[in-house]
C-alpha cells in the first residue's frame, strides 16, 4: 500500500468498524446459503453478492486516527488527503500511496570532526523537533523526507560550526539552536515540514586540546587574581596614605588613636606591654594612667596582705626602767 520508499510510517491496530461489518456480511451470506439449500436459486446469488460485499469492506472502508493522514491516489493521480476519521476508496482503482504522521518527531544528527572557524576539529551531536503541516507536499515533493531532514540537518550543522569560533559554540548554545532552527526550518518548509526547534546536545574537543584550554582558563584566572591583588594593595595604601594625612594635621587623634590600640591590647588578661619612655612621653601619660586603671578595675583584686609577725622578745635583758 505505501508507494513512497523511505515513509515507512503504518497505521497500527485493525480497521475494527470494517472487519465487524465483513464479520456481519459474511454471517448474512452463510444464512442465504442456508436458506437457499431449501430450494430457490435466488438465495444462492444473494449469498454470492454478500460474500463479495463481505471481502470488499476491509478493501475499500478505512479509518485514520487524529493524527494520521492518508494521501489516495486514483489512477496514479492524486485524489485527496484522507483522515482523520472513516473515509471510503474504491477497490482497485484507489489505492493509499502512504501514510503520515503529523505529531511532533524527533531526529537525531551529528557532525564528526567538523572544524570550526578558527580550524579546531569538534564533534557536535544534536536534535531537531519537526512536523508535517502539508501532508500533501510530504507525500509528492520528496521521495524520503525523513532521510531528507537528516541530510540537511547535519549539513546546517557542518556550516553553523565553520562558520563560528569554538569560545562561541562552548559559550552560547541557544544562538547557535536559533541559527540551525532557521537553516534547517528554510530548507524543509518546501516540503510541507516545519522544524520547530533544535537543541545541541554536546560539543566535544579533543584531549589534548582539553588540556590546554584548562592550562589557559588557569593561567587566566591567576593573572585576574594578581591583578584583584595588586589593586586591593593599591586601595589600602590609598587609605593609609589619607589616613596619614588626617594624623598629620591633628597629633591628638593619632594620640588617641595609640592609646586606643593600648587599651585593645590590655583587655586580655596576663598581657604584658613595654613601652619605651619616650613613647610615653608622647602620649600623654595621664591618660594612659587612667586606661591602666580602667583596665585594672576589670581584673580580679590581689589577695590583701598578711600581717608582719611580731618580734619576739629578746632573752637576757631587761626592759629599761624610766627614771
Amino acid at each position: 500500500m505505501n508507494g513512497f520508499p523511505g515513509t515507512d510510517y503504518r497505521p497500527t491496530g485493525i480497521n475494527a468498524p470494517a472487519a465487524l461489518l465483513a464479520a456481519v456480511l459474511f454471517a448474512l451470506a452463510a444464512l442465504s446459503f442456508w436458506v437457499g439449500t431449501g430450494g430457490g436459486a435466488a438465495w444462492f446469488v444473494a449469498s454470492g453478492v454478500l460474500i463479495v460485499l463481505g471481502v470488499l469492506t476491509p478493501m475499500s472502508l478505512k479509518m485514520a486516527n487524529q493524527w494520521e493522514r492518508a494521501v489516495v491516489l486514483r489512477l496514479g493521480r492524486l485524489q485527496k488527503v484522507a483522515g482523520p476519521g472513516m473515509f471510503v476508496i474504491v477497490p482497485v482503482i484507489d489505492q493509499i500511496a502512504t501514510w503520515l504522521d503529523q505529531r511532533i518527531q524527533t531526529t537525531e544528527f551529528n557532525a564528526e570532526q567538523a572544524l570550526s572557524k578558527d580550524t579546531v576539529p569538534v564533534d557536535v551531536d544534536a536534535v531537531v523537533f519537526w512536523q508535517i503541516h502539508d501532508p500533501e507536499r510530504a507525500a509528492l515533493e520528496i521521495t524520503d523526507y525523513r532521510s531528507a531532514i537528516e541530510r540537511v540537518a547535519q549539513t546546517s550543522l557542518r556550516e553553523m560550526v565553520g562558520s563560528s569560533l569554538l569560545s562561541t559554540l562552548l559559550s552560547d548554545r541557544q544562538k547557535g539552536d536559533e541559527v540551525l532552527r532557521e537553516q534547517i526550518g528554510r530548507k524543509t518548509a518546501e516540503w510541507g515540514v516545519t522544524a520547530h526547534s533544535v537543541e545541541i546536545r554536546d560539543i566535544s574537543v579533543p584531549a589534548a586540546l582539553q588540556d590546554a584550554m584548562s592550562r589557559e582558563a588557569q593561567a587566566q584566572r591567576e593573572a585576574a587574581a594578581r591583578v584583584h591583588l595588586g589593586q586591593a594593595e593599591q586601595q589600602v595604601a590609598q587609605k593609609f596614605v589619607e589616613a596619614a594625612e588626617i594624623y598629620a594635621r591633628s597629633p591628638a587623634a593619632l594620640q588617641l588613636r595609640a592609646m586606643n590600640i593600648i587599651y585593645e591590647t590590655t583587655k586580655e588578661r596576663g598581657a604584658t606591654i613595654l613601652l619605651p619612655t619616650s613613647m610615653v612621653d608622647s602620649l600623654n601619660p595621664g591618660g594612659i594612667m587612667a586606661l591602666a586603671g580602667l583596665g585594672a578595675a576589670g581584673a580580679p583584686a590581689a589577695p590583701p596582705a598578711q600581717p608582719a609577725a611580731a618580734a619576739a622578745p629578746t632573752r637576757g635583758r631587761s626592759r629599761p626602767r624610766a627614771r
